[in-house]
């Protein structure tokens, strides 16, 4: 069967993003480096205009973190009204799970685990990367440094809680998630292994990545990945947003939150223009 070819657009390229945009029925978004800062809650301007966005379109958010962590960083400071969020749904752990708003309260559509077996498995891959590097944990951690997410096992160089900074200042002179990643893969052929942020690698079964959170969102929304945008600060090779691309979804690749406000209200825009 033929693979759709991927549209590929940047916001900081050149290409006016609103001539895809505005036209697509579902507009998905990445959290951490999309949405937000690194693991940062929401910020009110970007919390507005997503409000602003529901009213006039379905909105999918999806990330590598857990639920928990989607309802602090995301929807503990998203301030709409419950009108608008019937038209926002949540794909944590790459779309693993699926929460959507009904009734007043957000409702668990379904949840896959990874079982003790898997789990184990995945943990003996770390301790022996950790190993093979003369890998240790010289700067301060900021909680667990691996994390089980249910779905997926996420090491955190720094711990999920480090500040942004400090994740940064680790990327730039201590990243060693490619050599790491390479180990793994050995370890683990029969796990997805993925780069995440700026100090995170996920694992997940093989085939659970946020292409299979695309396949879930068409499956469980009923629309056609030709009717979808995503907008991702990962899409590169490796990256955790890679697999969108592949699976011919368009994309808009941005480098941090104020670009892909500049998305958003250039979409507004343009939908507002319609109206008038």
């Amino acid at each position: 069967m033929k693979k759709d070819k991927p549209i590929i657009v940047t916001v900081s390229g050149g290409f006016d993003p609103i001539h895809i945009g505005h036209k697509k029925k579902l507009i998905i978004f990445d959290l951490d480096g999309t949405l937000t800062e690194s693991k940062a809650v929401i910020d009110q301007k970007m919390s507005a205009l997503l409000c602003q966005l529901l009213k006039k379109k379905k909105v999918a958010v999806i990330g590598g973190g857990s639920w928990e962590q989607f309802k602090k960083q995301f929807l503990a400071n998203f301030k709409c009204e419950s009108a608008q969020l019937k038209n926002l749904f949540i794909f944590p752990t790459s779309g693993s799970a699926f929460y959507r708003h009904k009734n007043n309260k957000w409702i668990k559509v379904y949840q896959l685990s990874l079982n003790l077996k898997e789990i184990e498995k995945i943990m003996s891959a770390f301790r022996a990367a950790f190993r093979e590097l003369h890998y240790k944990h010289l700067f301060k951690t900021y909680g667990k440094a691996i994390e089980n997410r249910g779905s997926q096992i996420t090491f955190s160089a720094l711990g999920q809680k480090a500040p942004v900074e400090k994740k940064q200042q680790w990327h730039d002179t201590a990243d060693r998630r490619l050599e790491m990643k390479a180990i793994l893969e050995r370890y683990l052929p029969n796990f997805e292994t993925r780069l995440g942020g700026l100090t995170s690698i996920d694992v997940t079964r093989k085939g659970i990545d946020k292409g299979y959170g695309i396949r879930q969102i068409s499956k469980f929304l009923g629309i056609s990945k030709n009717d979808m945008i995503f907008a991702g600060d990962a899409l590169y090779e490796g990256g955790n947003d890679y697999a969108v691309k592949r699976a011919g979804v368009a994309t808009i690749e941005v480098k941090d939150a104020e670009e892909t406000k500049i998305f958003i209200r250039s979409m507004l825009s343009s939908l507002n223009n319609e109206q008038n």
